[in-house]
């Protein structure tokens, strides 16, 4: 995984999951010794990240705090979701156990609301094998319309698919087309709605599909974060929170 020149900038990849999905030990087989820690700003949580180099290319990883929701309804929610979509990371790699697939899936689902660029992990396919359970990843990668590499990350097992997987999205070479949750009739509406104004507000700098919904749940923490992200919008809190409730 490693090349013989180093490229001056950095790519940024992003690191979520479940808690018990294996992520750390994918962390570390990935970046090895070339990894720091600290806390989030403001935040007790704990911030891990590392480097790995592929092709030349260096790939800082972000490890964000496993949770089982981007809900905001720990501390830990509220940081991984945050930096998905403020933080706007090359690319985000969801970790999910191959023996619970079904309920790790939440998660997924909900990040592929906040960005496209998104490769799925399944790990501890070891551990499922035993278990005599069997995943058609090509199948669920049509499902997802993202790309899905199985692995053993303590096995070291498809970690090499990962890592090229990773470039190739980050790079533009593969383009993931993510199935999107289709709500009721109502909410969908009330999308279409109030998209347009909110694409006006942030451009293609962040997901509006995602932020209509967040702020048609009156999500303080997103409208909050929002305003912060807007760079001379003196008045973005008039228009956050009232000019798109019209």
């Amino acid at each position: 995984m490693e090349g013989n020149h180093l490229s001056r900038t950095e790519t940024v990849i992003a690191l979520a999951g479940n808690p018990n999905t294996g992520k750390s030990t994918v962390f570390n087989a990935l970046t090895g010794l070339n990894q720091h820690t600290g806390n989030w700003p403001g935040k007790t949580v704990l911030r891990a990240e590392g480097k790995y180099i592929n092709q030349g290319q260096v790939y800082n990883l972000v490890d964000l705090p496993g949770t089982y929701s981007l809900l905001a309804n720990s501390v830990e929610e509220q940081v991984a979701r945050d930096y998905l979509c403020f933080g706007k990371p090359d690319t985000t790699v969801v970790v999910v156990d191959a023996t619970c697939l079904e309920r790790n899936l939440n998660l997924v689902l909900q990040v592929l609301e906040i960005t496209s660029k998104v490769v799925v992990c399944v790990n501890l396919m070891d551990e499922a094998k035993r278990k005599n359970i069997i995943i058609n990843i090509k199948e669920l990668a049509v499902q997802l319309g993202v790309p899905v590499v199985p692995t053993s990350a303590r096995a070291g097992a498809g970690l090499d698919q990962l890592v090229k997987t990773v470039s190739d999205v980050a790079g533009g070479q593969l383009k993931p087309t993510p199935r999107l949750v289709q709500y009721d009739s109502r909410v969908e509406e009330a999308i279409q709605k109030i998209q347009p104004q909110i694409q006006k507000l942030v451009g293609d700098a962040y997901n509006s599909r995602w932020l209509a919904l967040r702020l048609l749940d009156k999500d303080p923490i997103v409208i909050a974060a929002l305003e912060k992200c807007l760079p001379g919008q003196q008045d973005s809190k008039m228009k956050v929170g009232g000019e798109l409730w019209a």
